[in-house]
């Protein structure tokens, strides 16, 4: 995805490696996929986002693609999973952002 000038990154967030891939400079959109999906659902939006001035963001959650994937069970609660989306938030140094969520029924 580096021809598209997705940059991706791997950043220490709420005791995991969570992979990140983003592109373009503004207001940050973080874009969160459901199951059982990771970051690469995004690619189009990332570039069409980046186009149109914003910051796009695409992490891979907690037990998806890159990220980590915690053994126990109970490590995948809601909390964690907002917690998750908080420290990231931290670690890219953005107090506020827009959010769009893809959440698929199988």
């Amino acid at each position: 995805m580096e021809e598209l000038g997705i940059k991706h990154k791997m950043l220490q967030v709420n005791g995991i490696n969570m992979h990140v891939a983003e592109k373009g400079e503004g207001p940050v959109v973080m874009l969160l996929h459901g199951f059982p999906e990771f970051w690469y659902g995004w690619r189009y939006q990332l570039i069409e986002l980046a186009r149109h001035g914003f910051r796009a963001v695409a992490p891979d959650l907690r037990g998806y693609g890159d990220s980590s994937v915690p053994s126990e069970k109970i490590s995948y609660t809601i909390f964690h999973l907002v917690g998750d989306v908080v420290a990231l938030m931290d670690a890219l140094e953005q107090p506020q952002v827009s959010i769009v969520h893809n959440s698929k029924l199988i």
